[in-house]
Formats: structure tokens, sequence, C-alpha cells
């Protein structure tokens, strides 16, 4: 039952807020958001843990008002992705304006193939509608496995009409299909700053352990790609702002795993600078350090 009600809540967020006036729509994503922070549930507690280790010095005021902070800021995430299928090709282009994209264009350019890894900040939806739209360059990516089956294929079939290849997280073959791309000069999209899988790569982040995915490094690695963070974030304008950072480099020496572990490192670190400049705009209501309590509500 849970699963069908989370199917048609999120359907009628895509049939119903692309329906209303832009300032109507983000209102109300602001209004969802302050009553969801003020109930204060397992999200909004999970993110104030989090946010704990971003900020370490916030007091318990600081603390909540970046809290709410990012809860509008996650909510804001949502209703620009429900609105995204109807804007226009002209909004998407002027909707991002990412520094130092000239690191991307110039790398597909060299025919080399380029994996963008981004952390959950700011809206990676709109940030890959813009590279389809105002690049024109399609790319692959890979969706989360969600339940029930039908949400999963509502997010796919969003996705791809976006302009996306949207490949299933699980199973061996999206890996392949990646790395094919990347092969022939393609482009690859990943979020990379929380691993699914139980097996990702130990790297240090804000202090303590925490595992990041390996697919980046690994793919960069067997394919010679280049690897290029990003990172996405909000402020006062209607406009997403964004930043393409330098490459990491693959080490000359070392074996595959003290490679990948040394490129993953380097991926964590950058995206904790970013994530540190604009802490209300990571969107991170899940554990992400093992060693973490899980939250109590009123707690």
């Amino acid at each position: 039952m849970r699963e069908r009600l989370s199917d048609a809540l999120y359907g009628l967020g895509w049939s119903a807020v692309k329906r209303l006036p832009e300032p109507a729509a983000m209102a109300l994503g602001r209004r969802i958001a302050d009553t969801a922070w003020r109930r204060r549930g397992k999200g909004v507690l999970r993110l104030e843990s989090n946010l704990t280790r971003v900020v370490p010095d916030a007091g318990p005021r600081r603390l909540r008002e970046l809290s709410r902070a990012g809860m509008r800021s996650y909510l804001r995430y949502w209703i620009e992705s429900f609105r995204l299928p109807v804007y226009g090709a002209d909004r998407i282009r002027t909707a991002f304006a990412p520094a130092d994209a000239h690191l991307l264009t110039d790398g597909l350019a060299s025919g080399r193939g380029v994996v963008l890894a981004l952390p959950h900040m700011g809206n990676w939806d709109l940030a890959g509608a813009w590279v389809v739209t105002a690049l024109g360059t399609p790319f692959a990516t890979v969706q989360e496995r969600l339940k029930p089956e039908s949400l999963f294929d509502r997010f796919v079939a969003y996705r791809e009409g976006l302009g996306m290849q949207v490949l299933p997280h699980t199973g061996g073959a999206s890996f392949g299909t990646l790395a094919r791309r990347l092969r022939a000069g393609g482009l690859v999209c990943l979020v990379a700053d929380r691993d699914l899988t139980r097996s990702g790569v130990e790297v240090s982040f804000f202090g303590d352990t925490a595992r990041m995915p390996a697919g980046p490094a690994l793919l960069a690695q067997q394919t010679g790609a280049l690897l290029l963070p990003v990172s996405l974030w909000y402020d006062d304008s209607p406009v997403m702002q964004g930043r393409v950072h330098p490459p990491v480099p693959v080490p000359d020496t070392g074996t595959r795993a003290e490679k990948t572990a040394v490129m993953t490192q380097a991926l964590a670190d950058t995206f904790a600078g970013a994530i540190a400049a604009h802490p209300e705009d990571w969107h991170m209501l899940q554990r992400m350090w093992p060693g973490d309590i899980p939250p109590r509500a009123g707690a």
C-alpha cells in the first residue's frame, strides 16, 4: 500500500504541479518544505545529523536554520523537476549557469569521453537537461531501482524524456554500456556521493569514514575518459549555479584498486569543499556515515 501511495503521489506531482503558475508552484514547495521541517520526521533529523558533520561549529539555532533552508532547497529541486517537462528549450538554456563549462566541452572535443561525477546537490536533472539542450550532447546515467516497479518506470520515462539514456543501477550490463559510450567519445553522468552497493570505496569525508561508489574512477581508468567533478547550488535568483571542477587524474602507479581509492578520495575532497560552501543545497536525507545512529522522530 505504501509503495502504491508513493507512486500515486509522484504521478500527481508530475501531472498537477506542472500546470500551476511558476510562482504558485514555488510557493507550494516552500509550504511543503516548512511543514515537513516543523514535523521533524526521520528525513529532517537525518539531514540535521549530516549537517552537523558539514558545519561542526553550528549551534542548535544555526543548525535548525540550515535544515530549514535545506528542506526548502530540496523541495525546490522537486518542484523544478515536476515542471521540467514543460520547460521550453530557451528556458532550459537560461536556467543553469555553470562556471568553467569549457572543461567539459574541451574534454568532449578531444574525443576522450567524459565522466561527470556530482553529489546530491541542487538539481542534477536540470543540469542534465541543460547539457542535452544547451550543448546538444546526449549522455547516459544510471537510476536506482525503486519500488514499486511502476515508480521506477516513471522516473526512467521522465529522464529519458529530457534526453538522457537511463540504465538500472543493478546488473553488470550497465557498466559495459557506459564504458562503450565513453570509448566512443561520449558522455556519462553519475551521482557519486553515496554508495548503494555496500561495496564502495572507503573515503575520508568530513572527518570520518564513508563509502562512495567506485564506478566513476573505474570507468575513467578502463576507458581513458576524463573524470570531472561537478557541483550545483542555488542562490536567490531563478537560475541554478554550478561549477565544473578540474579533472581527477589517474595515478601513474599502483594497482587498479589503489588507483580507484586515490581517485575516489579526490572526488570526495572536491565534493566536501563544494558542500561546505553550500551546505543547505546538499540533499542528503539518508545515512551517509555507517557509524551514525538512525534518527528518532521527536528526538
